[in-house]
């Protein structure tokens, strides 16, 4: 009859000792007009918190149980919600070990007050998908969504595993839903960060959803594509002949039924290749063909 108190206490204190483990890979992030979110330690003068959350602001202060140091932001990608902080004091503390997420794992979300107190949730692995992409573009190596709810300084954390490993970081997703943005994706971008910015195809055309004329979804077995709104003077939608008031059907064979379903065509690797675009002109279809350009560090 005893068994289970005590397996709940083996299983509070386990957890009590993972929470200590984990809560020295967090630090507060402070800004000048007294915001704060949380952010991972990554490395031991690096730092990563939720770029969609970080201000246009030179004076940070990051915080930890050790102390306050200043900090200064070296890099930020919209496109996978990553920011990059450097501090000159080293914060003594390795990269943690990164864990392989499974549905319905137990998880641990840290956070810290601008006061340097820390912060923990537990819950679990709620959704779990393949990778997907961003609304502005950027490729996530997998979709992690959880069963816990933040308060606003707590997002930008470390999330960890029962068994300590590292998850990814927290940032809020579509009506605050909490997402996590995976180690594997944050292990790819920071790189980048470092060595001066994420370089992305780009054509220099507004696009906007919309239906294709009932007369063509046959023919193309798609219902919607993707109108040209407008076209940036010099850049490849314009060299190649691209209209406002063109519906792309297709880049390079892939469906343009949404601006997300073609993200995955203009990463750095597509600067400078040839593509196929199918459009709509006048009632029928034309082929165009556009030079991926790199997008301009204001697009």
């Amino acid at each position: 009859m005893n068994d289970a108190p005590n397996l709940l206490s083996q299983f509070s204190a386990a957890l009590e000792n993972q929470t200590a483990a984990a809560s020295k890979a967090v630090a507060a992030v402070r800004f000048a007009n007294a915001r704060s979110l949380s952010a991972l330690i990554w490395d031991s003068d690096l730092l990563v918190t939720s770029e969609q959350s970080v201000p246009r602001d030179d004076e940070i202060e990051v915080a930890t149980g050790d102390g306050r140091v200043a900090a200064k932001l070296i890099g930020r990608d919209p496109q996978t919600n990553i920011a990059l902080l450097k501090v000159d004091t080293g914060l003594g503390r390795g990269r943690p070990d990164p864990a392989e997420t499974r549905l319905g794992r137990i998880v641990l979300a840290l956070g810290m007050t601008t006061d340097a107190i820390p912060t923990a949730r537990m819950g679990l692995v709620r959704l779990l998908g393949p990778e997907w992409f961003s609304q502005a573009g950027g490729r996530i190596d997998r979709f992690v969504c959880l069963d816990i709810q933040l308060s606003p300084h707590e997002e930008g954390g470390p999330v960890f595993d029962a068994d300590g490993r590292l998850i990814g970081m927290s940032t809020f997703g579509p009506r605050r839903r909490v997402l996590v943005i995976p180690a594997a994706t944050i292990e790819r971008i920071v790189p980048r960060l470092l060595s001066g910015g994420i370089k992305r195809g780009w054509i220099g055309a507004k696009l906007q959803r919309v239906a294709i004329p009932d007369a063509l979804i046959g023919a193309r077995g798609q219902k919607s594509g993707l109108m040209v709104m407008s076209v940036a003077d010099d850049a490849p939608a314009a060299k190649a002949g691209l209209l406002p008031g063109d519906i792309i059907l297709s880049i390079d064979g892939a469906s343009t039924h949404s601006a997300r379903s073609i993200a995955g065509r203009f990463g750095a690797d597509s600067i400078g290749r040839v593509a196929e675009i199918q459009v709509i002109r006048g009632g029928s279809v034309h082929a165009v063909q556009a030079a991926i350009g790199e997008r301009p560090a204001d697009e």
